[in-house]
């Protein structure tokens, strides 16, 4: 059965059997635009207690709103997490943009404390909280991407928030066989991976 949530977006909720391999009373939500900033971004990552793990094919500056206060650089959300003792791990395909790049040079503690790896070949797009929630989809970790630009200048995105382990599992599983570095020595890109993980 799906629900039309009153921002527009689509909840499915999973009463019974009949969908193989989900689990039973699990959500599982369409999001689009502006809905994957909103949920994602600014509902589900500040959540987070123990993990966040990102996996971005492009990487942007992004500029996201703070209470009380003027927006402010992804990466200083990032930087406050990883302060508290988050384990905060980033996979992308690019190197950044130069704006990220300046962003990041103001905040030191991310230089040491967050995991980063550049992979080439990733495409995929996720974020997982705690193993326990997660976003996959288009939207790369853009601010046009994930829908904090304004109506006019951001992208077309979707994708899938979920709870349900049938689903977060495997994601996870693939997150981390690309950090273990599983697929490195056979690469056929490893002439352009900078920094191989094995």
């Amino acid at each position: 059965m799906s629900l039309r949530a009153a921002n527009g977006s689509y909840l499915l909720l999973l009463l019974g059997a009949g969908y193989e391999g989900v689990s039973v009373n699990r959500m599982i939500r369409f999001l689009s635009n502006r809905d994957i900033y909103e949920s994602v971004i600014c509902g589900i990552v500040p959540q987070v207690k123990e993990r966040l793990w990102i996996a971005t094919a492009d990487i942007k500056d992004m500029y996201v709103d703070a209470a009380g206060r003027d927006m402010v650089p992804f990466l200083e959300v990032l930087d406050g997490l990883v302060r508290r003792g988050i384990e905060v791990r980033l996979i992308h395909a690019k190197d950044p943009g130069p704006n990220w790049r300046d962003d990041f040079d103001r905040y030191p503690t991310l230089w040491t404390a967050m995991e980063r790896m550049l992979c080439p070949r990733v495409h995929f797009k996720c974020i997982i909280v705690d193993g326990v929630k997660a976003y996959f989809g288009s939207a790369n970790l853009t601010g046009a991407g994930m829908g904090a630009k304004s109506v006019r200048k951001r992208n077309f995105e979707n994708g899938i928030l979920t709870d349900d382990p049938a689903l977060i599992n495997p994601l996870a599983e693939q997150f981390d066989s690309v950090w273990r570095g599983d697929s490195c020595r056979d690469c056929g890109r490893r002439g352009h991976c900078t920094d191989p993980a094995v």
